[in-house]
């Protein structure tokens, strides 16, 4: 999908057809023939753009003459085969040339429909450093909202496993976990390529820039901090509960042991009494009330003591 805007005097962003001067060159999933005009037209290498489309492309930032080529990684929401969400990442490029400012990735993203709607403030298409900078911003910010997200995903789980432990909880805790393994990672190799913008000078930068980069520095920290954290809260909950499934299966166990020895007296005195030998009390009238009584005295001893060591 190719799309392209352009900023317009009055400061309203359109959509236009022609790639010019000024213009913002969207692309997510493009096709071969999509990908061969935007290199034509913007003089950019093909190859860059492909980069940007490998979903194992490392975050990092180049310079060739007058472009500037970054590649970062930007969160998004799947659902696995059971349903449950999964916070993965891919990269989206961002590429700055004389004339034009050109994005590109393998999926539409909620973070650039922030621009297409207007919802940013003092978005143009044509101030391409500070665009994108406030790209790199919106992302920090959407990962701090879906870290937020996940941090109430954990804390609703553990809720529901107080009070029903189930494989399907442990299943989310697990997706959550992998989705904080990505995030991490992918925020930490997203700071090194905001470090080397802010000491190397990729980009021609006016004050207010520079400010809006340690902005975007500072929410990255954050992120990444968050992200951490999450992880290992997320880690020892998972070990407690670990823990909590292994005690409940020992106490399950002494409780059916308990049970099973309880239920072994009753048989056991029914199989003396059933031998064809001479017995004690074999004589008496109803005789099978002795077998009756002594089941029950050793039943009820041995319950009696279990039920004072806890057994159950």
């Amino acid at each position: 999908m190719l799309e392209i805007f352009k900023s317009t005097e009055e400061r309203v962003l359109e959509k236009v057809d022609v790639i010019s001067k000024g213009c913002w060159i969207n692309m997510y999933a493009p096709t071969a023939e999509e990908i061969s005009r935007v290199a034509n037209d913007a003089k950019i290498d093909v190859d860059i753009i492909k980069d940007a489309l490998d979903d194992e492309e490392r975050p990092r930032i180049e310079r060739d003459n007058n472009q500037v080529y970054i590649i970062v990684d930007f969160p998004y929401i799947v659902h696995d085969e059971t349903g449950v969400a999964v916070y993965e990442t891919i990269p989206i490029g961002i590429m700055l040339t004389d004339e034009f400012i050109i994005t590109v990735s393998l999926k539409d993203s909620p973070i650039l429909e922030e621009f297409r709607k207007n919802r940013v403030k003092e978005f143009f298409t044509f101030k391409k450093t500070r665009f994108a900078l406030q790209i790199l911003f919106v992302i920090s910010s959407f990962y701090l909202r879906y870290l937020k997200q996940i941090n109430k995903k954990t804390n609703e789980i553990e809720r529901e496993i107080h009070q029903s432990l189930k494989n399907k909880e442990l299943y989310a805790f697990l997706a959550l976990e992998k989705s904080l393994v990505y995030f991490t990672t992918s925020l930490k190799s997203n700071k090194v390529v905001l470090d080397k913008i802010l000491r190397f000078n990729y980009l021609k930068m006016y004050e207010e820039d520079k400010d809006l980069l340690e902005d975007v520095i500072i929410e990255k920290t954050q992120a990444i901090e968050m992200a951490e954290t999450y992880r290992s809260i997320l880690n020892g909950m998972m070990n407690a509960f670990a823990s909590i499934i292994s005690n409940n299966l020992n106490i399950s166990m002494k409780f059916l042991t308990s049970i099973t020895i309880i239920l072994s007296f009753p048989t056991m005195v029914a199989s003396f009494y059933g031998m064809n030998v001479d017995i004690p009390f074999q004589h008496i009238t109803n005789p099978y009330v002795v077998p009756l009584v002594i089941s029950g005295f050793l039943t009820s001893l041995t319950a009696f003591i279990f039920w004072k060591k806890k057994y159950f």
